[in-house]
């Protein structure tokens, strides 16, 4: 529940290649930096304005003025980026995804069509494709101890050997209003975390999350 492969359609994203030779997504974290400073300098000009050092903008992108656009960061076609939006730097904003208002970013991946829209603080984190964010809710990505992050999945934990960890969001995930994923959080593909919930550990693909003593299996109807 915990791999790249489990998570993500590496399709849907410019950052394909940064998964390469990995098993799971917090191992990308330290390289995402200078990964895209060396994307960015292969992206065609006639697609992406250069505005300044470190910084890529597809020309169909939409940035607002009051934005304020960190380096090294790409943002990719069709994407918005909001009114005081604060991409801090090391960030890849895919494909028709938008980080909006008040919005933070740091050291991430938003693969295409991810929605933070809405006052999230985003940081050393990957959103899988349509992953959403409801208003207020964070990614923590530092213990208070200041130790390193394990994840706790059910089995058996995994050291990530990193201080800084958010979450990893499989795709089409969905966080509910005002909720906090502590650090190593772990969302599953299609999984759907309800408003107001301080969550830790792995919560898996297609199942809803109540709170820590009820997470419950989807229902699908047929018809």
């Amino acid at each position: 529940m915990t791999e790249i492969r489990d998570l993500f359609d590496l399709s849907k994203t410019i950052a394909s290649g940064l998964f390469e030779g990995k098993t799971y997504p917090w191992e990308v974290l330290s390289e995402i930096k200078a990964y895209i400073l060396k994307l960015g300098e292969t992206l065609p000009a006639d697609e992406y304005d250069h505005p300044e050092e470190g910084v890529w903008i597809a020309k169909d992108a939409k940035v607002f003025p009051s934005a304020y656009i960190g380096s090294p960061c790409i943002i990719d076609h069709g994407a918005e980026v909001r009114h005081c939006a604060f991409i801090r730097e090391s960030a890849i904003v895919g494909k028709n995804a938008v980080v909006g208002n008040s919005t933070e970013l740091k050291n991430v991946i938003l693969f295409d069509s991810v929605q933070v829209p809405h006052y999230n603080y985003v940081g050393d984190s990957v959103l899988g494709y349509k992953a959403h964010m409801g208003a207020g809710s964070i990614t923590s990505n530092v213990k208070s101890d200041k130790s390193l992050v394990v994840i706790k999945q059910p089995d058996a934990p995994l050291e990530t050997g990193r201080k800084k960890v958010g979450a990893m969001l499989g795709d089409f995930a969905e966080v509910g209003c005002n909720s906090v994923l502590n650090p190593g959080t772990v969302i599953g593909r299609n999984a759907q975390i309800y408003p107001v919930s301080c969550v830790r550990g792995v919560v898996p693909a297609n199942s809803i999350y109540k709170n820590k003593d009820s997470i419950v299996i989807k229902q699908f109807r047929t018809f």
